[in-house]
């Protein structure tokens, strides 16, 4: 029986991720993959019993990174304000610094694997934020709202934000740069619409 070479193993990943973002989830093969990534198909199955054990394992290794980078520095005990500032942090730092990563965590989230791949690995950060919303509406800091209503006034513009960035232009075709003041100025307009 052949051993895993970890070096190789992260070749296919990245490669992995890099087609997956550029072709779909449609488009990707292990043939190709192979191909791109310099090794043998059989190589592959050293790693992976087969593309969708890929395809489920890149997308839980990426998500635990995501949502294990959205609790440096948060607490549930935060307040609205400081716990909120902080998941915006959080979160435009990982789709920055990662930016492959979170485009296809993305893509995956919204395929046929999400729901495998959410349920394996969000477990510990949904009860963090469940905390955090519901102390936050105890302290009168949060106004009573739906669940799906709160994340898409809370994070809704961040992700518009960080995806004008990550195409680098607004959506007038002007170049566009996601900065600390272009921050600041959505979360200040986020906050009012969520406070009391």
């Amino acid at each position: 029986m052949r051993t895993r070479d970890t070096n190789k193993e992260e070749i296919v990943k990245q490669k992995a991720i890099e087609m997956l973002v550029s072709q779909g989830v449609e488009g990707f093969g292990m043939n190709r993959l192979a191909k791109e990534s310099g090794v043998s198909v059989a190589t592959l199955y050293i790693y992976y019993s087969d593309k969708e054990d890929l395809i489920r394992k890149i997308g839980i290794e990426i998500g635990k990174n995501f949502f294990g980078e959205m609790l440096v520095g948060f607490s549930s005990d935060m307040t609205f304000i400081d716990g909120l500032r902080k998941q915006w942090e959080n979160r435009s730092k990982f789709a920055i610094d990662f930016s492959l990563q979170a485009t296809c965590f993305e893509l995956l989230k919204h395929s046929t694997y999400g729901d495998a791949i959410l349920a394996e690995i969000t477990t510990d950060f949904k009860q963090q934020m469940s905390l955090f919303i519901t102390n936050a509406i105890e302290k009168k800091e949060l106004l009573p709202i739906t669940f799906e209503v709160f994340w898409s006034i809370a994070y809704g513009s961040l992700y518009a934000l960080l995806e004008l960035h990550r195409e680098g232009k607004s959506m007038s075709g002007k170049p566009f740069v996601f900065t600390q003041e272009i921050s600041d100025e959505a979360f200040n307009l986020v906050i009012k619409a969520l406070t009391p």
